[in-house]
């Protein structure tokens, strides 16, 4: 099994303490989502998109995934934490083990597509001619897809 678990990227770590991602709504980051079958291997020290093992293009889905809508940042406690909006590709035979979030506009500055966060869906997921959705978590201190305690 290459998937094990969601994580967020080591350099994603140190690139925020530079300022290289910004996630606010208005103005913020481009940042894309790619689905990956289950040879795909990253760990925490992924630092860039990679097209090897990435799902072939169906309907709504080509290389390089879908662009993700950003939710502006947030705190709950002391915990910060954002999210994106679902995404679905349409019309789209794909099966998935897993995505990369990635950043296409900043990067910690080196105007590369650097990692964000690994998802690990657990299983493959499937989809045949039709929608493959991808449903971020509730965007809380507990369960949003990217959240700093």
């Amino acid at each position: 099994m290459a998937f094990n678990g969601n994580f967020m990227c080591t350099s994603f770590k140190k690139e925020l303490l530079e300022g290289g991602h910004d996630f606010k709504n208005s103005g913020g980051d481009t940042f894309k989502i790619a689905l990956y079958d289950n040879s795909a291997t990253f760990t925490a020290a992924t630092t860039a998109y990679t097209t090897s093992n990435e799902v072939s293009n169906s309907g709504s889905y080509s290389a390089g995934g879908g662009t993700l809508t950003r939710v502006d940042p947030t705190t709950s406690g002391t915990t910060a934490l954002t999210d994106f909006a679902d995404i679905t590709f349409t019309s789209a035979t794909i099966t998935a083990r897993g995505a990369l979030i990635y950043n296409t506009t900043e990067g910690g500055g080196s105007g590369t597509a650097n990692t964000v966060v690994v998802l690990d869906f657990g299983a493959n997921k499937t989809s045949t001619a039709g929608d493959f959705q991808i449903a971020f978590p509730t965007a809380d201190a507990s369960n949003a897809i990217i959240r700093i305690a």
